[in-house]
């Protein structure tokens, strides 16, 4: 099929007047359908446009709009959502596209646009940029951090293994680890492993497998993986839902995705990381013959020790045996009946010095009994309390008039404090309170009526109704009755609703940042 021609302004048809007198007149939208059938006409389908994006907006309707711009020129560009949807990586001003898309005229406005079918980056891939994208965003996050990452088990009894029930990587695993392992038990949690949904599924049973390992005994370690195959078969691995659901996990996951040239997302987040399905089982679990060879290892060590443990111990019996007190038993008898005597002669010795020191001090008390009786103590015991007497006398003679003197001042003291008196006191004290705290009542009444009044009128002066009674206005969308605050939000086209003080009209904005076409 032959392309179809540009449009060229030339080869359009000037319509004759079919009345010289009287020109033909047309609608606004008469005109912009002319030019639209002039550009389906004249342009092709499907154009390729590149430049950077520029303007970029996502309303909550899902739809992107944006300008594609060169150092000299601008196009608008809109984006339905059912397109942005398949857009892998971010869209970001600045970025320099490739947008494939044809080119219609939006008629309620009067502009021409591309509706863009299909955008890739300029100079790289989608899937390479949006994986560059995820990989800077969580390394970020500090998901790639060797420190948060969790062992493996030594010996795992219990595996677990998320892939396709029906691919060669669950073949190759089970193989392997059957060969490897015997005993070990394998649980697998199906899931698709590409195209669309295949991510969510994954992740699903990523949690899943958490959820029930207390119920299935305990899962020690978990493969998450495929076979080999192309980038766009290999993505459901990239997605940001299976990286986050990978390392919430509390089971410590192997990632096995593709040959030993891919590297996936998951790969970096998981806890290890294998270059194939198979690698990922050997990665795991130990050989049998391996465990069996450490085994005996073990058990030769083990028996070397015990031996040299037992020659070590013949060899202190061998010691004890020839010590001298199993092979002369008698001699310590009789060294100790020896010792014996010897702590019999001195406790004697000691009980001979003991009664002497006894009967000196008995001596001593016999002639201080014979002094007591023959009455110097007791005129010693009279003068010392006679004296002690006198000295009495004179301290309570003193400490009486001191008494005396203190109990006059003390009544003194207490006549002037009588509770009549203090009675008297606290009611004047009182009245004065009484009085000081009605005028400091009537003051603050007074003042929180002038604050009051003075934010009554603060109040008036930012009423919108009072506002507009001053000759301004509210310009809201029709639609959605949303105030518009920024040129920024107006589209061409807007059917806008502009609030006066004595009611309300609508009318249909103009977009200044767009240029008209043919002006």
């Amino acid at each position: 099929m032959p392309e179809r021609p540009l449009f060229d302004p030339a080869r359009v048809r000037p319509v004759p007047p079919s009345v010289p007198s009287a020109p033909v007149t047309y609608t606004v939208r008469q005109v912009n359908e002319l030019i639209r059938g002039a550009l389906i006409q004249y342009l092709p389908a499907a154009i390729h446009v590149v430049g950077e994006i520029a303007d970029l907006s996502r309303p909550s309707s899902g739809h992107v709009y944006f300008t594609l711009k060169d150092q000299t020129s601008e196009l608008p560009c809109v984006m339905w959502r059912s397109v942005a949807a398949k857009v892998r990586f971010e869209l970001k001003p600045g970025l320099e596209v490739i947008a494939t898309g044809k080119v219609d005229v939006y008629i309620p406005r009067g502009v021409y646009q591309l509706y863009v079918s299909r955008l890739e980056p300029r100079g790289i891939g989608a899937l390479e940029l949006a994986f560059r994208q995820l990989k800077e965003r969580l390394e970020r996050e500090g998901l790639f951090d060797p420190a948060r990452k969790k062992p493996l088990p030594r010996i795992p009894y219990r595996v677990a293994v998320v892939t396709s029930p029906t691919g060669a990587a669950i073949r190759d695993i089970v193989q392997t680890l059957r060969r490897r392992f015997p005993p070990l038990e394998i649980v697998l949690f199906p899931v698709r492993v590409q195209g669309e949904g295949a991510a969510e599924e994954i992740a699903a049973a990523i949690r899943l497998m958490n959820a029930v390992a207390a119920q299935l005994g305990g899962i020690d370690v978990a493969i998450v993986g495929r076979g080999g195959g192309s980038l766009e078969d290999l993505w459901a691995f990239n997605e940001e839902v299976v990286a986050r659901a990978i390392a919430e996990s509390r089971i410590p996951v192997v990632s096995a995705v593709g040959h030993e040239i891919d590297v996936s997302i998951s790969d970096l987040v998981a806890d290890a990381r294998a270059a194939t399905p198979t690698a990922a089982a050997q990665l795991i679990v130990p050989q049998a013959s391996d465990l069996l060879e450490w085994l005996s290892q073990s058990e030769q060590r083990a028996h070397r020790t015990l031996h040299h443990r037992l020659e070590l111990a013949h060899a202190r019996l061998s010691a004890l045996l020839a010590s001298e007190v199993l092979s002369r038993p008698l001699a310590l008898v009789q060294q100790r009946a020896q010792m014996f005597d010897e702590l019999q002669h001195r406790l004697r010795l000691s009980l001979v010095e003991r009664f002497r020191k006894v009967r000196q001090q008995l001596d001593r008390a016999e002639m201080a009994i014979l002094r007591f009786r023959s009455g110097v103590y007791f005129r010693r015991l009279s003068e010392r309390l006679a004296a002690q007497v006198a000295r009495l006398g004179r301290a309570l003679g003193q400490g009486a008039l001191r008494a005396e003197r203190a109990l006059a001042a003390r009544l003194a003291r207490l006549e002037r404090a009588s509770p009549q008196m203090r009675l008297i006191r606290l009611d004047e004290h009182l009245a004065q309170m009484c009085l000081r705290l009605q005028s400091a009542a009537r003051s603050i009444r007074s003042q929180c009526r002038r604050q009051l009044e003075a934010r009554l009128q603060a109040l008036a002066a930012y009423n919108p109704a009072n506002v507009l009674q001053r000759g301004y206005s509210i310009t809201r969308e029709a639609n959605s009755r949303r105030i518009l605050g920024s040129v920024e939000q107006v589209r061409e086209g807007l059917l806008i609703c502009t609030q006066l003080a004595d009611g309300e009209f609508q009318s249909v904005a103009r977009d200044p940042r767009q240029g008209r076409l043919f002006q």
